[in-house]
């Protein structure tokens, strides 16, 4: 390959590392904890999704071990061939349960999940209607589907409504067969750590007899009771069509899932394109992931621990001067307003023992580059007021805080 073809990529990093938004990836060399070894040195982790602290637990261990020695490792082939096991059944059928749901189907990952379903429910003649700060999974997986995307003002049910009145207004929504739509948010925002007013949603969609579609992957195992979800949080419980989730994040395992209307999970198993096309979750995975459903439903003690935390963190952070936006959920943003000052935060919180990474566009609109702290029920208090200490030393001396 001719360096002039790839002169444009070298340009473009270029630029990337002249705004300060190129994205520098550390390497972890530990499991995932509180803390972790990252290039070689320990530091306190305020950056993973880990937020119950069951990425490293002994019982999802012991049981992804046991379940390798009874079925191997992976399922070599695809769920509608010769992929699907009794446990990725099991899993699907306590996953149901677990959130209250009449279905549920597990996909390779969230991501794969959203690429999966939005477009097995609508096509190019149809609409989706999108909170304009929906996850990236979910903006591509409406491009995918070819309908028309209409974006409604953040967490604004009022917007909502418009957007759809200025739809049927304009003969988008109403006339033919295939016209189908679908009205998809985020339950927790992961940048913001905002939760969506999906109570307004319901009525909205209920309203309208159109589809509804929240991805909760960042309020399993934080929002409901011992971690059920969004759904339960709000005591909607068969009222919302589809629930996409993650086992990724607060289950500390890989995995995405579609819970909700038995119909749809139905469609999915005959025309959810990652389902058919490519491998089933492996065996130590979907072992670890029932482990995690039978700890979260012995007990509620880590999502309170989780809670317990993050209202300590965002406190004493507030008291200490630090803007951490209109976050309700233990999403902690940092912010701190241009990506050069937010990556330079994160190089000495690095240096002085915390791992906080900088996010910036276009992750998050320009502007608006934040350190997104992400607690777990693993920080004890001692942890936290380890990073505090940190936070504050370095905001005096970025010059953030007084």
């Amino acid at each position: 390959m001719t360096a002039s073809k790839t002169q444009w990529i070298i340009d473009e990093l270029s630029s990337l590392k002249q705004q300060g938004l190129y994205n520098t990836i550390r390497t972890l060399g530990s499991p995932q904890g509180a803390w972790l070894v990252v290039d070689g040195r320990r530091v306190l982790n305020f950056c993973s999704n880990n937020y119950l602290g069951l990425a490293n637990h002994p019982r999802l261990l012991a049981a992804a071990r046991a379940a390798m020695d009874k079925y191997g490792i992976g399922p070599a082939a695809v769920r509608s061939i010769a992929g699907t096991m009794d446990l990725h059944l099991e899993l699907e059928r306590r996953l149901a349960a677990f959130k209250g749901a009449e279905a549920c189907i597990t996909f390779q990952s969230g991501f794969a999940a959203n690429l999966a379903t939005v477009p097995a429910l609508v096509g190019k003649d149809d609409v989706i209607f999108s909170d304009e700060l929906n996850h990236a999974s979910i903006i591509d997986g409406s491009r995918l589907a070819g309908a028309k995307i209409v974006r409604y003002s953040h967490n604004n049910p009022d917007s909502l409504r418009a957007a759809i009145a200025a739809e049927k207004q304009n003969g988008a929504l109403g006339s033919g067969e295939k016209r189908r739509a679908l009205v998809i948010s985020d339950g927790v925002f992961s940048m913001d750590g905002d939760i969506a007013p999906l109570p307004e949603l319901v009525k909205v969609a209920e309203e309208e007899s159109f589809l509804l579609m929240v991805d909760d992957a960042h309020g399993e195992g934080v929002l409901g009771k011992g971690g059920r979800g969004i759904v339960d949080h709000f005591g909607l419980h068969r009222r919302v069509d589809v629930e996409i989730g993650t086992l990724s994040k607060a289950f500390g395992v890989v995995g995405g899932c579609v819970a909700g209307d038995a119909t749809v999970v139905e469609w999915l198993r005959q025309r959810g394109r990652p389902f058919l096309f490519s491998s089933a979750m492996t065996v130590p995975d979907v072992a670890a992931c029932l482990a995690g459903i039978d700890l979260l439903e012995e007990s509620t003690e880590l999502v309170d621990k989780l809670w317990e935390n993050a209202r300590y963190f965002k406190a004493e952070m507030k008291t200490l001067g630090f803007d951490t936006g209109a976050s309700a959920t233990p999403i902690t943003p940092v912010m701190l307003g241009e990506a050069p000052l937010a990556q330079q935060f994160s190089r000495s919180l690095f240096e002085n023992g915390v791992f906080g990474m900088a996010i910036g566009f276009p992750t998050v609109a320009k502007g608006k580059a934040r350190i997104r702290v992400m607690i777990s029920a693993a920080h004890s208090r001692d942890d936290l007021d380890k990073g505090l200490a940190a936070f504050a030393k370095v905001g005096k001396e970025l010059g953030v805080t007084q």
